[in-house]
């Protein structure tokens, strides 16, 4: 794959990924506050509980339609420009893709039109057994997808076959209880669940403030404020949960996420500012926490966490090692009873994937020179500045959402929160921000895989597909011009139905 195309189709995926996702977590968060809303219609038989399932249910609809339309296409660019990528790791990963759509996503598709149209056809109990299996499919969905990605993260259970030429699962419960999966699906959806919230509470302070609906908006308001005080505080600490998978298995990313270059004593310290310079490998005007970083990092006070240049020393001798399973692996496709090629393979069959990086500069693995080692080596460091940046706004949006949530909360618990213009303006204008810190946590994760696609086994640049860059113009034009029409349709069939309010929405 030519370079242009490879970077065309990595900003392609990039774009329709994080667009997809704009959809994604409003789902999971009002999927399960509509099942909220309407079990508590059900125990009180007050019919404002009712329309307040029917009415956020209308924006659920429009949002999930949107998300659908978004997630196919997504999908298929595994086989359009991700050819050997899908072909190395489709026994693993097709089917966890596979599971999701048979499993999860038919299951909350099928019980969304029972939802939408049931209401007078099923009865109290039975419509809201349906809207609980419409927020669990949501979340099911998500699981498979997250324990997809986990895999390319941490990819355990699975093993490299040389007589194939391609990895092969070896345990499923191995994929499917990846500590980096389960961390990352917990501090995702929950990451939802704020969304959700605060697309709740935002939309409620806006009829409060014009003093419209203002018993439903009340009590909108409520629900959000106490189910998003809960799932904010729930993301900080499965955030650092998720943090200590990374030190484990990702070091290099969270090295750079912290733009450390070098090891410091234990416990090393958290960056709260900094202006990294990647070229000359420093930190300007760094202000640091002590410990902070060392202790969530590692659990420990006496625990190093590496930084940048010792990781790339490393590097450099895992290349090494890379190139004697490299050199292996060619004697055995040449000859495959060769027992004393294939015992070298196994035994540094782990490190394959760091000589594949040499493949980048030169087709001569084997013979590659110490130069050509360490800029492969050099390769294995994101864009430091980029995950410096991601992760502090991630945070710090992440913080002020906390604080937004625990006051709304306590102004509700006192009645007093339609009455605080300075509250309900501070809340409409926070819309934005659960989008904002979950596009910084997926840019964090997923440009702080780079140079892989799959962690330590392959890298992006062999994962592609043989086309031209002037194919992947075409598609990429294709999808922003198609992905600018949603937009612009999904802006005005929610701005219609808001402006609608509840009662004209449900007449």
């Amino acid at each position: 794959m030519d370079v242009s195309a490879l970077d065309l189709s990595r900003l392609q995926f990039g774009m329709t990924a994080m667009y997809h996702f704009l959809f994604v977590p409003l789902t999971l968060g009002l999927s399960f506050m509509l099942a909220i809303m309407e079990s508590v219609y059900v125990m009180t038989g007050k019919t404002i509980w009712r329309d307040m399932t029917k009415f956020w249910g209308i924006l659920f609809g429009i949002n999930f339609a949107m998300g659908v339309c978004t997630g196919v296409p997504l999908e298929f660019q595994f086989g359009t420009n991700w050819a050997y990528y899908s072909q190395y790791v489709g026994d693993i990963f097709g089917s966890l893709l596979a599971i999701e759509g048979l499993m999860a996503f038919f299951l909350e598709a099928t019980f969304i039109g029972l939802f939408f149209f049931g209401w007078n056809k099923l009865s109290k109990i039975g419509h809201l057994i349906v809207t609980w299996l419409v927020a669990f499919g949501s979340n099911f969905s998500a699981l498979w997808i997250l324990v997809a990605n986990g895999w390319m993260q941490n990819p355990v259970g699975s093993k490299f076959n040389p007589d194939t030429m391609r990895m092969e699962l070896t345990s499923f419960y191995d994929v499917l209880f990846n500590p980096v999966a389960q961390a990352k699906f917990v501090h995702t959806v929950s990451a939802g669940y704020v969304t959700g919230a605060m697309f709740v509470l935002s939309i409620s302070a806006y009829y409060l403030l014009r003093k419209k609906h203002v018993e439903f908006a009340k009590r909108s308001m409520t629900v959000a404020a106490s189910f998003g005080l809960a799932a904010a505080l729930s993301v900080v600490v499965l955030g650092d949960e998720s943090g200590y998978t990374v030190s484990q298995g990702q070091r290099m990313k969270l090295a750079a996420m912290e733009a450390m270059w070098e090891t410091h004593e234990a416990p090393a310290g958290l960056a709260i500012f900094g202006i990294p310079d990647q070229e000359n490998m420093k930190t300007d005007y760094e202000v640091m926490i002590p410990w902070v970083l060392g202790i969530i990092a590692t659990r420990t006070f006496d625990q190093k966490v590496p930084g940048i240049k010792d990781l790339l020393v490393e590097t450099q001798q895992r290349i090494k090692t890379g190139i004697q399973a490299y050199e292996a692996l060619q004697q055995v496709r040449a000859d495959s009873t060769n027992a004393e090629a294939r015992r070298i393979l196994n035994e540094n069959s782990k490190d394959l994937g760091y000589a594949l990086l040499l493949k980048r500069f030169t087709d001569d693995v084997e013979n590659a020179s110490d130069e050509l080692i360490e800029k492969a080596a050099l390769s294995t460091v994101p864009n430091v500045t980029i995950l410096f940046w991601s992760f502090r706004l991630m945070v710090a949006m992440g913080l002020f959402m906390i604080g937004l949530f625990a006051v709304a909360f306590y102004l509700c618990s006192r009645h007093r929160a339609h009455n605080n213009k300075t509250f309900l303006r501070f809340a409409i204008v926070s819309l934005p921000l659960p989008w904002l810190a979950i596009e910084c946590g997926w840019l964090l994760a997923e440009h702080g895989r780079q140079p892989w696609t799959i962690d330590q086994i392959l890298p992006t640049f062999l994962s592609g597909s043989s086309i031209t860059s002037g194919q992947v113009w075409t598609t990429l034009i294709a999808f922003i011009s198609f992905y600018t029409i949603l937009l612009i349709v999904d802006i005005i069939l929610m701005k219609k139905y808001i402006k609608m309010g509840p009662k004209k929405a449900l007449s």
